[in-house]
């Protein structure tokens, strides 16, 4: 339901550490690395990096966003499905406030960037299965951003070896090669993000099936303030977030060593 703005990070973040620093906060307009966008040549860099990534990442917000809502169809809820919800179109998932202004307003303040689309409505009464349908359907976007994940390995492999037997490809394919790439770690970070068990995140749908009854109710009350908690979290939890994606970082790493054999040279250099 929720999901992180990523963008490759500028010259001097190399540690995993520093990727995801990047990843989670904000660009302050008082920050050294903002004012330097004022530059030509960084500024034209930005927009590069930035025209590499926001398709990527709106595809993979909307893939996440419409396998809630199929989830939610196949369990015996047509409440998606009637309001329209189950599209790839992104206009009908890009909520105005977390989608647009909430994220521009964290970077103006200097906190962390994050926010989401629009929640595809559900209702879980209607599912056949009350406990099934909730824990299906709340796994259902992680599952499918791993999936557009593992996806992009082959993807890139054989985009780099389509643009080795062309070389008038070469461009195009190298592009693509590089939207592949951010692909990987993207849905790798929106699936373990969403899988924190903060509500209303969708790992919460999983953990409080995990507590006793009592304990389940106190807890999915965190909900009302856990927008405060997921700031606070990014903002001051660093080591807890690094520890917490490790394993989307790990995965990114074997993912790497199986494409890099196939990476073609960056023809814009030439």
């Amino acid at each position: 339901m929720w999901n992180t703005f990523d963008f490759p990070p500028p010259a001097g973040y190399t540690s995993q550490s520093d990727l995801l620093a990047f990843a989670f906060r904000a660009v302050s307009l008082r920050s050294p690395w903002f004012r330097s966008l004022f530059s030509p040549a960084a500024a034209v860099e930005f927009a590069q990096q930035l025209a590499l990534v926001a398709p990527v990442l709106l595809f993979s917000m909307v893939a996440h966003e419409y396998a809630h809502g199929y989830a939610a169809f196949r369990q015996g809820d047509m409440t998606a499905y009637q309001l329209g919800r189950l599209t790839f179109n992104p206009i009908k998932h890009i909520d105005p406030f977390m989608t647009i202004i909430l994220p521009v307003m964290l970077a103006f303040l200097g906190g962390p960037i994050f926010g989401g689309a629009k929640p595809v409505p559900v209702n879980p009464r209607n599912y056949r299965n009350y406990r099934r349908g909730d824990i299906i359907v709340s796994l259902a976007g992680v599952t499918v951003n791993v999936l557009i994940a593992l996806l992009c390995i082959p993807l890139i492999i054989a985009v780099g070896m389509l643009g080795q037997a062309t070389p008038e490809l070469l461009r195009p394919m190298f592009v693509l090669q590089l939207m592949f790439m951010q692909g990987i770690v993207l849905n790798l970070v929106l699936a373990a993000f969403n899988l924190i068990p903060i509500p209303p995140l969708d790992g919460s749908h999983v953990f409080k099936y995990l507590l006793p009854p009592q304990w389940s109710l106190q807890y999915q009350r965190i909900g009302a303030v856990g927008f405060f908690l997921l700031f606070a979290l990014l903002s001051f939890g660093r080591p807890l977030v690094n520890a917490w994606m490790s394993p989307a970082f790990y995965v990114t790493r074997v993912a790497q060593q199986v494409y890099i054999p196939y990476l073609l040279p960056n023809p814009f250099d030439a």
